[in-house]
């Protein structure tokens, strides 16, 4: 009888980070063309991206339980694919507050946002691309750092957007939204961080 065929854990939370990636690209090219109409078909196209990382999790997760030797710590595998997870719904979550909340046209500097998140989206998939020869990796640790650098100046950013939306805006209503829509952009940055930051830890601990 032919061996199964052993599960690629690395593969599986690669396939997470590019979805990840692919659905930040959609939303920026979204972002760069807004309309209500657009927005439509960004939605459908980031939720099925997200429920393709859904089927990635669940098999993963089923082969955590039944596999007796993984790479790594099945824990660890578990919690870097949790939170690749949450860049995926929280870029889900956002093209859905756009929707929830009948934005029908953008702030100022909306869009250094979006850039920021898809550059922080392509570094998590860079540096889930190198992860399985993280013993002998270069070059994973600046990938790591690039991503931290990207938080940091989209720290800075939001900031500066919060500070001008509750100084300039005289519409409280309008107030209200963008403070929703600024704090999901930071949400999704930090999950980057977040991401590249356990990957960090993993390497540390298996090295």
């Amino acid at each position: 009888m032919a061996r199964k065929k052993s599960f690629d854990y690395f593969a599986a939370m690669e396939q997470l980070a590019t979805n990840g990636h692919l659905a930040a690209k959609r939303f920026s090219v979204l972002i760069n063309d807004y309309s209500e109409a657009a927005l439509t078909e960004a939605a459908a196209e980031i939720h099925a991206l997200e429920k393709e990382g859904d089927q990635v999790i669940a098999e993963l997760t089923n082969e955590l339980y039944d596999s007796f030797i993984t790479p790594i710590d099945r824990e660890d595998i578990l919690i870097i694919s949790e939170r690749l997870d949450d860049i995926l719904d929280g870029i889900m979550g956002l093209t859905y507050l756009f929707e929830n909340l009948v934005i029908k046209s953008l702030r100022p500097e909306t869009a250094d946002f979006a850039v920021m998140i898809e550059q922080a989206t392509q570094g998590v998939q860079t540096a889930l691309k190198e992860f399985p020869k993280f013993k002998n990796s270069k070059t994973l640790r600046q990938m790591i750092n690039d991503v931290n650098r990207i938080e940091s100046e989209a720290d800075l950013l939001y900031s500066k957007l919060k500070k001008a939306l509750f100084t300039d805006e005289k519409d409280v209503l309008e107030i209200i939204k963008w403070k929703d829509i600024y704090d999901r952009f930071e949400t999704i940055i930090n999950d980057t961080e977040g991401a590249v930051d356990i990957i960090d830890g993993m390497v540390i601990k298996n090295t």
